[in-house]
């Protein structure tokens, strides 16, 4: 919505820039938009969702009136100190999409041929946002891992591991669930 420079969008995106986050409503709505498309049955990933109880029972009801289904869940754990080097070493190139990361995967002249003036970071990329949206994760996304885990559809990784270690893992589980 944001890409297309929708109303929504423009919505989402002023809250998103006051580093809050986007209401359970809204969600919904993209959420609904997403699961009635029957071009994407049963091929979707998302990615930081549901992240409360409320989502998890929107979802729940939806994944069941459009006759889809969750195959898995995945948790990958990391330490609070290396998210927030993750997000705030975070740069997007606003020319070619490329994402770099000021202390893991830093842009260079050999990984990126545009120039470094179209790096920027996200607006909600700072230590407040961080740390609320932290506490928020303690608080209302930690408790959905129940509801997976009775389902038998939670996974848990080593987000600490190299990416391609995470791959792998992931690939392993998605893998398992095709035979």
């Amino acid at each position: 919505e944001i890409e297309n420079n929708t109303n929504l969008g423009n919505k989402i995106k002023t809250i998103i820039d006051k580093g809050q986050l986007v209401s359970d409503n809204i969600i919904n709505d993209l959420i609904i938009n997403v699961l009635s498309d029957k071009k994407l049955y049963n091929r979707l990933i998302f990615d930081g969702y549901p992240r409360n109880l409320e989502q998890v029972m929107n979802l729940d009801s939806c994944i069941k009136r459009y006759k889809q289904k969750i195959s898995c869940v995945l948790s990958l754990n990391v330490e609070k100190e290396f998210i927030i080097k993750r997000i705030l070493g975070r740069q997007t190139c606003t020319n070619c999409g490329l994402i770099f990361n000021e202390h893991f995967f830093r842009a260079t002249n050999h990984n990126h041929s545009c120039d470094p003036k179209f790096l920027n970071k996200r607006s909600d990329d700072n230590e407040k946002t961080i740390t609320n949206r932290f506490n928020t994760y303690l608080n209302k996304t930690l408790p959905i891992f129940d509801f997976y885990k009775e389902q038998n559809l939670l996974h848990h990784l080593n987000g600490m591991l190299e990416i391609e270690q995470i791959f792998e893992e992931i690939r392993a589980i998605i893998t398992s669930l095709e035979t």
